[in-house]
């Protein structure tokens, strides 16, 4: 059998209830529980889920990411993360496709996250100096897509 006969099918589609054991065994695995010290899983806590995608491979999920709604001062803005794909998958660009799901779901919305600007100024995404995190963060991970320069306090909305 050639490898061409050996395809995997991958869709990213919208995460549903179902999901979810799936997707906290991925955030788990990629992250352990040290993320529930980081300043962004305190934004994650208050905030709401604004949409989740996952990865399935086989009908399998093995990636996801979430939108959450927050404010940058007193503008509406979505909160990108945490965004993980298990390790069997990774190096196929399947996190990249969850991040421009998500690019696609904000449409004209702009998008907040903590994460490599390398990795995700290839989407656009820029430092975001003057938007400000309560809680220890390195400001130099914090970036943004979308129009103008967000300023503020980032709260969940």
């Amino acid at each position: 059998m050639t490898d061409a006969a050996v395809q995997t099918l991958v869709r990213i589609d919208a995460e549903t209830p179902a999901d979810a054991a799936s997707v906290e065994a991925l955030v788990m695995a990629a992250f352990g529980p040290g993320r529930y010290a980081k300043t962004a899983e305190r934004i994650r806590e208050q905030a709401g889920v604004a949409a989740g995608f996952v990865a399935r491979e086989n009908g399998r999920v093995v990636g996801a990411v979430r939108l959450w709604s927050i404010t940058v001062g007193e503008r509406p803005a979505l909160f990108l993360g945490p965004i993980t794909v298990s390790a069997d998958s990774r190096k196929g660009g399947l996190g990249g496709d969850l991040v421009q799901a998500c690019i696609d779901h904000a449409g004209t919305t702009g998008i907040l996250l903590v994460g490599d600007e390398p990795y995700f100024s290839r989407f656009g995404f820029r430092h975001a100096p003057e938007a400000r995190l309560q809680g220890p963060v390195d400001q130099r991970r914090v970036l943004w897509l979308g129009a103008d320069e967000p300023a503020g306090t980032v709260r969940a909305a």
